[in-house]
């Protein structure tokens, strides 16, 4: 593709070579839809909505240090080479790398955490063609041969995300391995410490092992309540802050503008908690900020922000920052509504024991939101939060549905589906997008809002009864527990956030068979069976998909919600009864292939009593603190080899082979004067235009802070 000065396209293929480490030409990119929801806000809403979309997108900037060594320095080079791009000869695989490289806000995809690679050879060439190569040809290169390298690296260790000789991470100095996350996780609880905003850098002083704990804050100095050095067993540790603090400073600005147009007092109370905790690197500032936005009950337009989800931490307990803003959609909400107002009659239909349940169910915020911006590594289709689970147990949360990614996220064509029989591939495109409807509400709400954690605090008091609580699984009285500070993560650690996505979605395969739920969502008689049919029947095909997301090499999964669905159809191919069907056949290309088969009259016994048996264990392990019963039982359903009745090796080469394309999702760009939409086309264009266009106010200095913050931490990388 070239753009001449006067803006004309003209576009050329180059054919390369097919690989899972390449972004193929043709991945779809989508933009969303938002344009009516936004022309609703009032101009207070939407200077709200522009200034906490500021904070966002330079939070977001952050991801690119938390992916890999070489993802910011790569960052800079587009937006430095494509911010010139009218007299750059640019091919479309150039595009797509760059779309890829934004849209997952590094160079290892959001979904599934491998590396992408650029898709042509002359990558050079096209940079040394560029007109920024040609007005400052010593920066270019200087940028250039700082990443050059890992660009196109293949070795084994840069093909995904992961800890020590697994992979590659920037949470944790490229020194570290399993046994000083779990040292330093002990450290943290002794101190009371979240790890969700911090790194761990390692260093050896005189034979002895010693670490930083770095926090993510705007400000460095030292403070004494979380600051200093700290002798651990024989290991010194030492709590810094001062983390991204650049980018966290221009979060705080951009907060604190957005405060001036909040609309009531919990609005206001929450964004100056969470400046305060960007300031000075304080998780529990940012627990406090949660307080007030699950106060602020339906408001128009809703957001968060902060280190969030542990997904792509390799030890599981390190958030990667996140922030979104969108607009409610309140006829999608009303449906929503109605379900949080029927969770209380739902939830006892659960299978464990009343005791293992919430004393106390917090009727949370359920709203459909059309996202106005979303920065991070990639945009799910329903959150539920805070993550911090002495809030989620006692005070209550949100949970959120993005219509408008849904909307996008999930259209599929005939001819693109694997693995079905053609009879069922008319009704899955049909019921594809209500059946996901459903399956988002009921995992979002019941499944990660419900189940009872037993814990016993600093001052010896249970949440529980333990002379009457009886074990399910044992028959015997509870012996296992949470302990002071030990949270779900920082117990189950590198399982933590596959077991929970697994529970919340046997949640919702459980309770989609409740003909009350089904109606909710407007969906009775044989249309009704029909969602359930295909609810049940897209997470088993997903069960099979997820194969793509697992590496032999290292024996690991690298996306906890794909192989949370593979666990769940090892426990629904284990209930035999001709239940589930998975064949391998050879497709009408003559190439390996696979079938998928569900009963559907067997829904209703097999599959509910499979599945009622498997989350009971689920919540009971989890419930007790029983990290050694969990990890059992789900390495069990996770493993994956060539024995047993299925090959499951071969089959992921089958995967491999059939796998579908990925799509990137364009956000949008406010404009600072009156406040103004601005939409880009569904291209790799388009969604390039709309990264190089939003921080073109102050990119210079933005790129500086980052090359710089990159450049302190090189030498932890080798």
């Amino acid at each position: 593709i070239f753009w001449p000065r006067k803006g004309t396209l003209f576009i050329f293929s180059l054919k390369m070579v097919d690989s899972q480490y390449y972004l193929p030409n043709d991945t779809g990119i989508s933009s969303l839809d938002c344009g009516e929801a936004f022309r609703l806000l009032s101009p207070q809403e939407k200077k709200y909505a522009h200034y906490l979309s500021r904070a966002a997108w330079y939070g977001g900037l952050v991801v690119l240090m938390q992916t890999s060594p070489e993802s910011p320095n790569i960052f800079v080079l587009l937006q430095k080479v494509l911010e010139k791009r009218n007299s750059v000869f640019i091919f479309q695989a150039f595009l797509v790398y760059a779309a890829g490289l934004y849209a997952n806000m590094g160079n290892y995809k959001s979904f599934g955490d491998t590396k992408f690679i650029p898709n042509l050879p002359k990558f050079k060439a096209l940079i040394w063609a560029s007109r920024a190569f040609q007005e400052q040809p010593t920066e270019i290169k200087t940028l250039w041969d700082s990443c050059c390298c890992r660009l196109y690296s293949l070795e084994d260790k840069q093909k995904q995300l992961g800890l020590g000789d697994k992979g590659i991470t920037t949470y944790f100095s490229g020194n570290c391995c399993l046994e000083d996350a779990e040292v330093t996780q002990k450290f943290l609880d002794s101190k009371k410490l979240s790890a969700y905003n911090t790194r761990l850098f390692k260093k050896e002083n005189g034979g002895k092992t010693c670490y930083e704990v770095r926090l993510a804050s705007a400000v460095k100095q030292e403070c004494e309540s979380c600051c200093g050095t700290f002798c651990f067993g024989d290991k010194d540790f030492t709590v810094t802050r001062g983390d991204y603090a650049p980018l966290m400073e221009k979060v705080c600005s951009s907060l604190q503008q957005a405060q001036s147009y909040a609309a009531n007092e919990n609005q206001k109370k929450m964004l100056e908690n969470y400046r305060r905790s960007f300031t000075l690197g304080s998780v529990d500032a940012h627990k406090e900020g949660s307080r007030f936005w699950i106060k602020d009950k339906g408001p128009i337009v809703e957001s968060y922000i902060g280190f969030i989800e542990s997904y792509r931490d390799p030890f599981g307990s390190r958030g990667e920052f996140e922030g979104f803003v969108a607009v409610v959609n309140k006829a999608m909400s009303e449906r929503f509504a109605r379900l949080v107002s029927s969770a209380e009659m739902l939830l006892p239909e659960l299978p464990w024991p009343k005791e293992f349940e919430k004393d106390t169910f917090l009727k949370p915020d359920f709203t459909s939101l059309d996202v106005l911006s979303f920065a991070g590594s990639g945009i799910p289709a329903g959150i539920n939060i805070p993550n911090y689970d002495d809030i989620r147990q006692s005070e209550g949360f949100k949970n959120v549905s993005l219509g408008n990614v849904l909307s996008v996220a999930y259209a599929t064509k005939k001819e693109k589906l694997t693995f079905l029989k053609e009879e069922d591939k008319d009704l899955f495109i049909k019921w594809k997008g209500p059946s996901f409807e459903v399956q988002v509400g009921l995992h979002e709400l019941l499944g990660h809002g419900s189940g009872k954690l037993f814990v016993q605090d600093d001052e010896g008091k249970f949440n529980f009864d333990q002379s009457k609580v009886i074990n399910p699984e044992t028959g015997e009285a509870v012996s296992s527990w949470y302990r002071g500070s030990e949270t779900w993560d920082s117990k189950f650690t590198t399982i933590a956030s596959s077991y929970e996505e697994c529970r919340a979605e046997c949640v919702g395969l459980y309770l989609c068979l409740n003909p009350q739920v089904l109606s909710i969502f407007g969906n009775e008689g044989q249309d009704a069976q029909d969602v359930v049919y295909i609810n049940w029947l897209s997470m088993v095909r997903a069960g099979l998909l997820g194969l793509e997301f697992y590496t032999p090499e290292s024996e690991s999964w690298r996306q906890a919600h794909m192989q949370a669905r593979f666990v769940i159809l090892n426990v629904l191919l284990e209930a035999g009864e001709g239940f589930v069907g998975l064949q391998e056949v050879t497709g009408q290309d003559g190439k390996p292939d696979a079938l998928i088969t569900l009963d559907r009259s067997k829904i209703h016994t097999v599959g509910k009593n499979a599945i009622h048996r498997f989350l009971q264990k689920l919540q009971v392990l989890k419930a007790t603190a029983d990290v050694e019963g969990g990890r059992a039982l789900y390495k069990k359903y996770s493993t994956v080899d060539d024995k047993g009745p299925h090959n499951f090796l071969r089959l992921r080469e089958t995967v491999l082979l059939r796998k579908e394309l990925g799509k990137c999702l364009i956000n949008f760009r406010l404009q600072s004067d009156h406040v103004e939409l601005v939409e880009y086309e569904g291209t790799a264009a388009g969604l390039i235009t709309s990264f190089v266009e939003r921080f073109r106010d102050d990119a210079e200095e933005l790129e500086e802070q980052l090359m710089e913050l990159n450049k302190t931490d090189t030498s932890c990388w080798c």
